[in-house]
């Protein structure tokens, strides 16, 4: 029986020639092929393998070059003698020069005269080799670089120092495809880290501004990016606003906003999907901070709840860089997690907005209630206990006061009911279509006492598809503030724009107090000596919204200006 041992020699040898033949060198490629598969780091197995290939064929130089499959040409990776390669970037074209026709042809390559043959690279000339030896580096029958070695001397590499460079060759092919694999695993499981570090941070916060402030950097780094930033979109749900931003702050401070479907973000709002600039100063660029901050690549993709665009994230590099497939997919993982912790933070401030409205508004209600109820109580028990006693002028007077103050207090009741419905969303809302300067005329003539001027600005023809109910109470609750606190001539006016019909009641008196237009539309609002619950705008705009529309206050130089926008498909 054959011994084990000299059965492995001559296995060994037979890679680089008959059994038994320079067993140095047999020696010294099972030391480059343990070093190949001992390395999971490409630079260090790079640095070791070359060092002993040098060795291994007693040459000058040892240079690896790998196929950059995006460009679809041979980069110089790692040198020994000629370091200059890598230090310069080389890149070699397929086909071209002497790296390039080894992996076209898939085969060995030797230049016994570099003077005489074809070199594209001229660092090859400047060191003064003389002659050049290179096979190709195959894995799984695909070509991924080229190993070769040269000499200062001129010199002729026989068949055996062929047969020993390609050996040498496919366990380099190996080792680096096994270091590939092991930086993919790594970089995933670092990835997937980072991943979960950005879930971790959208569960531990409820504040938005929290957790903008945690996530983005955490995004940033995800990504290897330089910078990080989110959009939201607006009330209207038109333009984009800039909520929080890293390395690109200034997006924040000066509020940026971008209209839906213009520029970068807004059409990665419109579209709903993930949108690349490879090169951002050619580019349909509406936001000019992006070039001011110098990026040069960005990739962004929509913030999605419940299939509903809410904003959108983008990360940017500050060099050229090429956001491929897998960049986009983990961004949009790392996206869905945002819009769900944006939607959760958002709807933990309204839960406690609600909570403060809820305590203020008992607090209040009770207040407003008190005062007309304990006016009539107070007019009753009068009447009760001294009624024998008053003088009929007396009574009549009592009883009048209390009148008022029992219509206040009925008033006052209905306008709470009517918001608790409003708040129930319990009111349904009738659409129809109606011609809106007839509507208007008679709302106006109802609202507003015989003798105040009344500027009607409506087209004949202007028609709307609204609920009547809703703009009976609005508008007359517009008139009756514009009569109240305002000045004539009061002008009700309506036009079709931007999607929307717009009726506008404007005075031309002086206008909301500055102090008041903060929380003009809150409940209770009153400026002072303002009669009235400070319930009626409130309700109005509560209407209109319901209607799938808005009412605004539109500042301007004398008066008060309030739109009613209704929506019209």
């Amino acid at each position: 029986m054959a011994d084990p041992t000299s059965l492995c020699f001559r296995h060994n040898a037979r890679l680089v020639g008959e059994p038994g033949q320079n067993p140095e060198h047999l020696r010294r490629l099972q030391e480059l092929t343990d070093a190949a598969l001992a390395h999971l780091d490409l630079e260090d197995l790079l640095s070791d393998v070359l060092a002993r290939t040098r060795d291994l064929l007693e040459v000058d130089t040892v240079a690896v070059l790998l196929l950059d499959d995006a460009q679809g040409d041979l980069v110089a990776r790692a040198a020994i003698g000629i370091e200059e390669e890598v230090e310069r970037g080389v890149r070699i074209p397929i086909g071209r020069g002497f790296a390039g026709r080894i992996v076209s042809q898939r085969r060995p390559v030797v230049l016994h005269e570099v003077d005489q043959g074809d070199v594209v690279n001229p660092i090859l000339r400047e060191k003064g080799i003389k002659s050049l030896l290179g096979v190709p580096l195959i894995t799984g029958g695909k070509v991924i670089g080229v190993l070769h070695v040269g000499s200062l001397t001129k010199r002729s590499f026989d068949p055996e120092e062929v047969d020993l460079l390609q050996h040498a060759g496919d366990r380099l092919a190996i080792g680096i495809d096994h270091a590939r694999v092991y930086a993919g695993e790594l970089e995933a499981r670092r990835r997937l880290e980072r991943v979960q570090a950005v879930t971790d941070a959208a569960l531990a916060h409820l504040e938005l501004d929290e957790l903008l402030a945690v996530l983005l950097p955490r995004i940033r780094a995800v990504l290897d990016a330089d910078t990080c930033a989110v959009l939201l979109l607006d009330e209207v749900g038109r333009e984009l606003v800039a909520r929080a931003a890293v390395g690109l702050e200034e997006e924040v401070e000066r509020s940026v906003r971008i209209p839906v479907g213009r520029g970068f973000a807004g059409r990665v709002a419109a579209q709903r999907r993930p949108v690349i600039l490879d090169d951002v100063d050619r580019a349909d660029v509406l936001n000019p901070i992006l070039r001011e901050k110098g990026i040069k690549s960005l990739v962004g993709v929509p913030l999605l709840v419940r299939r509903e665009v809410i904003g959108v994230v983008h990360v940017g590099s500050l060099t050229r860089r090429v956001f491929d497939s897998r960049d986009v997919e983990l961004l949009e993982l790392v996206a869905e997690r945002l819009a769900l912790a944006i939607e959760r933070a958002r709807l933990h401030e309204e839960m406690l907005l609600l909570d403060r409205l809820k305590l203020n508004f008992v607090a209040i209600a009770s207040h407003e209630l008190r005062t007309p109820a304990s006016a009539v109580y107070g007019v009753l028990a009068t009447l009760v206990s001294r009624g024998d006693e008053l003088t009929k002028e007396v009574r009549d007077s009592l009883l009048q006061s209390g009148y008022e103050q029992g219509e206040r207090l009925r008033r006052l009741l209905e306008e709470l009911l009517d918001l608790s419905r409003l708040d129930a969303e319990a009111i349904r809302v009738d659409p129809r279509p109606l011609v809106l300067r007839t509507v208007l005329g008679d709302l106006a003539g109802e609202a507003v006492p015989l003798g105040t001027a009344v500027r009607l600005e409506v087209a004949p023809d202007l028609a709307v598809l609204a609920d009547p109910v809703v703009i009976d109470r609005v508008i007359s609750n517009l008139l009756i503030n514009a009569v109240r606190y305002g000045m004539p001539p009061i002008t009700v006016s309506a036009e079709h724009r931007d999607r929307h019909v717009r009726i506008a009641v404007e005075d031309t008196g002086g206008g909301v107090p500055a102090e008041l237009e903060q929380r003009l539309f809150e409940r209770f609002a009153r400026g002072h000596g303002a009669t009235g619950s400070g319930l009626g705008l409130a309700i109005a705009r509560a209407d209109a919204r319901a209607h799938g529309g808005d009412l605004v206050y539109d500042p301007r130089g004398a008066g008060a200006r309030f739109e009613l926008l209704l929506p019209q498909t």
